[in-house]
């Protein structure tokens, strides 16, 4: 997710000197150039190879026509400096409508102009990038079942190799997690620790940080409620990619790998579910609530 402007660059810098290799990016997130910077330096200072990292970025959706998703590609990469990305996804699966050099055209009313560009033709362009060596994989982001079959009816080329999706313990997406693995495909959770600090949130919504049961389960197991909530994914085998610019959170959360929660635990944190969707919003519109 996005992060505060002019503090990027040292968190990825961070990250990498504590072991992360997995740099989860998206055009709209508009710190690609700060997470560049970073990634040279440490490319440069000997700390990582290129080939040690795992680089993800995001089609933006003005960029969805067939034509336009290699040109949607290279600007991220170009932002990124760098030559290929690991793994490239579609990131919603609606499209913005693309006037003259105006990445987000807005209509009379101020909202969003939305495009009539459907999500398998995008698709059908994100393959053809991995046959130019550009990516070396490709999936989804912020997809539906319904809509995952839709790109799975397709003469596919190259298979679905992720799905992106906000999940919590409030949001255990378990019709969806259960979809992918039948079909192998590999989730990632983005938000893991709930996104309470999100400009929309209302007094009224619930904050996963501050949940008395995942409090309980910090203490019993001595490690903080973020590190509980991280390893909370992983032992479901879903990758989680939790945002922070704090060193000292970076350092936590990277430490979740070194302990395990009981089944007890793990079946205590999914009963909480709520079914909890915070709203999606374009430009500061609200188009409906999140998957």
């Amino acid at each position: 997710m996005q992060s505060e402007p002019g503090k990027v660059t040292t968190a990825v810098k961070t990250a990498l000197d504590a072991g992360y290799r997995h740099i989860d990016c998206a055009y709209c997130y508009f710190n690609e150039a700060e997470v560049g910077t970073g990634i040279s330096a440490k490319i440069n200072d000997g700390t990582v190879k290129r080939e040690d990292l795992f680089v993800t970025s995001k089609l933006f959706q003005s960029y969805h026509k067939l034509e336009d998703v290699e040109i949607g590609l290279k600007k991220s990469l170009d932002l990124l400096k760098l030559d290929y990305l690991d793994l490239f996804l579609l990131h919603w699966p609606l499209a913005v409508k693309m006037i003259g050099d105006d990445e987000y055209p807005r209509g009379a009313d101020g909202k969003p102009l939305f495009d009539d560009t459907h999500f398998t033709e995008s698709w059908k362009g994100m393959e053809k990038l991995v046959g130019k060596g550009l990516v070396k994989s490709i999936g989804l982001s912020n997809f539906t079942v319904p809509q995952i079959k839709e790109v799975l009816a397709l003469p596919n080329k190259v298979p679905i190799a992720n799905l992106q999706i906000k999940i919590t313990p409030y949001l255990t997406q378990a019709e969806l997690l259960d979809f992918c693995k039948s079909k192998n495909i590999i989730v990632t959770a983005y938000s893991p620790l709930g996104s309470g600090d999100r400009d929309d949130a209302k007094p009224s919504d619930p904050v996963l940080m501050e949940d008395p049961n995942v409090g309980e389960l910090a203490k019993k197991n001595g490690k903080s409620v973020a590190q509980i909530l991280i390893r909370y994914h992983l032992q479901q085998g879903v990758a989680c990619v939790p945002k922070s610019v704090t060193p000292s959170r970076i350092q936590e959360n990277f430490e979740s790998l070194n302990f395990k929660l009981s089944d007890g635990d793990v079946a205590r944190s999914k009963a909480l579910d709520k079914n909890f969707r915070s709203p999606y919003y374009i430009f500061g519109t609200r188009q409906f609530n999140r998957l």
